[in-house]
């Protein structure tokens, strides 16, 4: 998070576990989590006089109980919309399977890979790409010594 406030553009390592070793597909899909969390915050949380509440606040006056009011529910709820991360309270977590982040992204990355539909390129991206390669093959052939047979 400091990284990306400080102005990097760049997340390097996501799914990687023993310094890129070893790759996790569960460890993926968390950093995913972690990294759209990251980029919500640093496009800007929106600060105006609703999302300040300051009718709340006029409203409850000073000293008094805020966090119960509706208005924080439904601000605490639209900052962040993480799908794996499970902020239930502990009796609700045990009654739907009691599984840890590790476990439900694991059960979404196989979701992914048995599910997702790569969509195909068009024309023209596959026309731009080809002539990416042949550039580059060309440029390459320019400077390196081929043998005579």
């Amino acid at each position: 998070m400091l990284t990306a406030l400080a102005g990097a553009n760049l997340i390097y390592g996501l799914g990687m576990l023993e310094m890129g070793v070893t790759f996790d597909f569960g460890q993926l899909v968390m950093d995913n989590e972690f990294a759209q969390m990251i980029k919500y915050c640093v496009n800007g949380i929106p600060v105006n006089d609703e999302t300040l509440s300051v009718d709340v606040i006029k409203e409850i006056g000073p000293f008094k109980d805020f966090v119960s009011h509706q208005s924080t529910f439904n601000y605490m709820k639209s900052v962040s919309h993480p799908k794996l991360i499970d902020r239930r309270n502990r009796d609700k977590w045990q009654k739907l399977g009691g599984t840890d982040l590790h476990q439900r992204s694991l059960e979404e990355a196989r979701r992914i890979l048995k599910e997702h539909q790569v969509p195909p390129l068009s024309d023209e991206v596959r026309a731009e790409i080809r002539a990416i390669v042949e550039e580059t093959e060309d440029q390459l052939k320019v400077g390196r010594h081929q043998p005579e047979f």
